[in-house]
Parts: structure tokens; sequence; C-alpha cells
């Protein structure tokens, strides 16, 4: 970290050239890749818009984090400086910071993410730092370096998320929420600080007053995010009448340049219709987003095992399962589905060696072992099915529970047969 502290340290005193001690090739890798993405910030800050724009080349083929951060910080400074097309052509990607980056210099609004001086400087390079720290696994060491970039850039969002991951992480929940609050409304990452906020509040039990913010930010002017958002929400709170009215809000305001594809907004709904009890519904949005995006492997695996679980049009739900089979081949869930497309259709071995892989694959899952517990009944092998059945039972819930639990004892019935 040494030589890039003493770079901005340079910087900020104004004497001495900070570049030079920033030279590639200069020190370990490590510090080499870091540097590599302060020097474009160094230079703007010495007024070198032309050798900044320049030196972020490099890193502009980098879809990690460090390369986004870099970017709109730079382009954020080289928009106050008026250069808004060098500053636009920065910023492409579909990345929810990158699109609102775009729209608020596009708009003429000042981005706050612009580290353009030496404490702005040192608290972007700390923030790279903490966040590698924090992948690593070493909270305490990533909590002190990103608060002190709080300290030094109050106005740096991702410090902010950065602290707030931390602290959520250490369980300190109401730290995390205060954290959010400091990122700006008009930050480029106030989405995702928005996103985090709701995902705390659910995951503190708060979903009411989750589902509660995220109306009242639709109620403001939402738009397809916003209204996608509140959708997972109402899904995950078991609303799904509201969840697929949400959905379908998102999709009646989606336009050509939204990150979220109509086909997944397509699925959500439809989704949300199937569990809500209203298939025709539900039915008519997954062949929607079937024939907006018929090469993935989600949406045939739900469009044919929606099929399967009602017994209707076989073959096409076979059919449809297969081809996500081809596209996804080490998928457990597709697996599973194929597996039981067999079974259901009376190809008992094919079945079960199909179930059996799926449950390898993920040997946790309650829908998986329950169908290979079923399979193995069906053919003849009852120890290794109760012994399915109670592996199922372990995350099992409600009815499903229920209906585990007599087989277990009962044996398999037509009554008791998985859906």
């Amino acid at each position: 970290m040494a030589p890039i502290l003493r770079a901005w340290a340079v910087q900020g005193s104004g004497k001495g050239d900070p570049l030079a001690l920033l030279a590639p090739g200069r020190g370990p890798s490590l510090a080499a890749a870091y540097a590599a993405e302060q020097r474009p910030l160094l230079l703007l800050a010495r007024g070198r818009r032309e050798e900044a724009v320049a030196a972020v080349a490099p890193l502009l083929g980098d879809d990690g984090a460090g390369s986004e951060r870099v970017r709109i910080a730079l382009a954020a400074g080289l928009a106050r400086g008026g250069a808004r097309a060098q500053a636009l052509k920065l910023l492409d990607g579909d990345s929810e910071p990158l699109a609102a980056a775009r729209a608020a210099i596009a708009a003429g609004r000042r981005l706050p993410n612009a580290a353009t001086g030496a404490p702005a400087g040192v608290a972007d390079f700390l923030v790279r730092v903490a966040a590698d720290l924090q992948s690593q696994q070493v909270p305490d060491l990533a909590l002190s370096f990103a608060r002190l970039a709080t300290f030094l850039d109050p106005s740096n969002s991702e410090a902010w998320l950065l602290v707030s991951d931390v602290l959520a992480g250490r369980g300190r929940q109401a730290a995390a929420l205060a954290a959010l609050g400091r990122v700006a409304p008009d930050d480029a990452y106030a989405a995702a600080a928005a996103d985090r906020r709701l995902a705390l509040l659910v995951g503190s039990g708060r979903g009411a007053e989750a589902i509660a913010q995220a109306r009242a930010a639709v109620g403001r002017g939402g738009d397809t995010e916003g209204w996608t958002r509140l959708g997972g929400l109402l899904s995950e709170a078991g609303q799904y009448d509201a969840a697929a009215d949400a959905f379908a809000r998102a999709l009646s305001l989606r336009d050509a340049a939204q990150r979220e594809p109509a086909w997944a907004l397509e699925l959500l709904q439809g989704t949300a219709l199937t569990r809500a009890g209203k298939w025709g519904a539900a039915r008519d949005a997954l062949t929607r987003a079937y024939k907006l995006a018929p090469d993935q492997a989600v949406v045939l695996n739900v469009l044919g095992y929606s099929q399967l679980e009602r017994r209707e049009n076989l073959a096409e739900a076979e059919r449809l399962i297969r081809e996500a089979s081809r596209l996804q081949p080490d998928d457990p869930a597709i697996t599973d589905s194929l597996g039981w497309a067999y079974y259901v259709r009376g190809e008992l071995p094919k079945a079960v060696e199909l179930l059996e892989r799926a449950a390898r694959g993920q040997p946790a899952d309650a829908a998986i072992n329950e169908h290979l517990g079923d399979a193995y009944y069906a053919a003849g092998r009852r120890y290794e099915a109760r012994y399915a059945w109670r592996a199922a039972l372990v995350a099992a819930e409600g009815g499903a529970a229920e209906r585990l639990r007599a087989k277990i004892d009962l044996g398999l019935r037509p009554d008791l047969a998985a859906p």
C-alpha cells in the first residue's frame, strides 16, 4: 500500500511528482495492479485529462468492481471539468451503477463519486483494499480501512456499502442500515444501497417494513427496477397475487434500454401467478417468456416442469425439459425435472439414474430427494425410498413435510405422490 499512499500524499502536498512513484514495473504484482487503477485518478487530479483517459483504457475490458469504481470516479471528475462526452464513453456497460452514472451525466447532474483530490483518492484506494480483504474473510481490517475511507471522503458510497456489508455480517443490523443511509439519493450506487437496505430489513424479520418502503419508492415514481424489486419482496412474503401485479407493472414500464430483459420479467410474473393458483394466466406468461427466449434453460425448465406438475402436455413438457438439460447438463434442478418427466411417463430406470445424479448434485434439496424416493419405491426399492424421503424431510415444510411423514409410515399411495 505504501507507494500508492505516498503518491497521493505527494499530490496533496503539491511537492514532487506522484506518478514517478507509480511507474509501471515498480513493486510486486499486487501493488502494480492497484497502481494501474490509481494512476488515471492521479492524472486527472493533476489536470492531465487526456492522459487519464488513456491510462484507464486498459481497465475497460475488466468487468470487475475495481474497474467499474475507477471508471465512475474518473467519469465524474471529467464531467465536472466539462468533458461530458469523454465521461460518457467511459460508462459503457449494463450494470446498474454504470447506467445510473450515465443518466446523471447526460442530465447534467453532478455525481458525488469523483476522486479528484488527495483525500478522496486515498479513500478510493482504501475501499479497493478493504473490498479485497473482505473477500478474503478478514473483516476486522476491512472494516477499519472502509471506515477510514468514509472519514477521508464521506461521499464515497462504496465505502459506506462495504461498511454496511461488514457490519451486517457481524449481526449489527441497525448500524449496517445507518451506514446505508449515508449513500446520497443521486449517487450511482443509490439503487444498490436501496436493494441492500431492503434485504437487511427482510433478514432482520422486518419484511413488512421492507415492502412498505418499496411501495413508497414506486409511489414516488416507480420504474421497472423499482416494481421488480417490490415484486420480489412480495413473492418472498408469499403475497403472490400482488407480486404478479408488480411484475406486470414492471413490464408495462420497461423500454429497450432496461437492464432486466422482458423474458425475465415474464418468467417472474408467470412464477408468481403459478404460486397464486392462477395457472391459466401463468401459462400464458411463461409461454410469452419462452417465445422471447427459447434458448434460456431456466425458461424451458419452468414451463416444462409446470406442465409436468399438472400432468398436461407431457410430451411437450418433456421436450422442453430435455432441451433445458442439453443447454445446462450439470444443473441439478434441471436434471431433477428430466428425471421426474421420465418417472411420470413410466420410464423408471432412466428416472432413477437421473434423480440419483440430481441428488448427488444437490443433496439437501427436499423436492429432489422426494422425487428420488418416489422413483425408488415405484421401482421396488422400498428401503432406499424411505432413506430418500427422510433426507427430504430434513428441509421440507408445510404440506410437503406432512406428505413425506405419511409416505415414510405408509409407503407411496396415489394421494401421497409428489407433484
